[in-house]
């Protein structure tokens, strides 16, 4: 039996999850929380096997810094990301925190079922639209460094990158929205970027140096 842990900020979609996984014999939800300090406590108290992790929680702490902190403190609790988007700068950072999944919300339940058992066996479950080859280019890739900018520009795109607002990014770091949005035309111009699609991409790249 395979315990199981679901990590998602939406609870009709944690909920959707949770009753597709209790369908398998083989499989036992431990837990559902919704944001990362949670999970974080649940993964103490239920010990589960597998984290089914979503990458992009705005409230509280995210998906990306969770799964770090759960590499580094139970390292036998395999990580599989839950993604709404299947962007290659996604899949790198997955890859590069040693997530040994990485599955979109929309996959069908044989293949969150797939996915569970691959990563339990040893081996890597990326269901993605990328070649074995181009996985195993990312997986040894690293980001460009933003050596430009300020500690708190860093935090403004890791922040914009990981789906918060500019309202909740100012709450965040006690400045206004203005202040906000001012240190973002800021970066653009330091980065040479056009606009906020370009710099989210730029940092989507990056986020393992922010």
């Amino acid at each position: 039996m395979t315990k199981v842990l679901v990590v998602d900020d939406h609870s009709l979609i944690r909920r959707g999850i949770v009753m597709l996984l209790e369908a398998y014999d083989d499989l036992k939800v431990v837990g559902e929380a919704s944001d990362g300090e949670e999970a974080m406590q649940l993964a103490a108290i239920e010990q589960p096997d597998v984290m089914l992790l979503d990458i992009s929680m705005p409230e509280g702490l995210d998906g990306l810094t969770t799964a770090e902190r759960i590499k580094k403190e139970f390292p036998d609790i395999k990580i599989i990301f839950l993604s709404m988007h299947d962007e290659e700068a996604y899949i790198k950072k997955a890859a590069e925190l040693q997530a040994e999944g990485f599955i979109l919300k929309k996959s069908d339940r044989s293949d969150m079922h797939e996915a569970i058992k691959q990563v339990i066996s040893g081996k890597r479950y990326y269901k993605v639209g990328l070649s074995d080859e181009q996985l195993n280019r990312l997986f040894q890739s690293r980001g460009k460094r933003f050596s430009i900018l300020s500690m708190r520009e860093k935090e403004i795109v890791r922040l914009s990158v990981l789906g918060y607002t500019n309202k909740q990014i100012a709450e965040r770091l006690i400045i206004s929205p203005k202040t906000v949005e001012t240190h973002k035309t800021n970066i653009m111009n330091k980065l040479d970027l056009k606009n906020k699609s370009e710099l989210i991409q730029y940092g989507i790249k990056n986020l393992n140096v922010l």
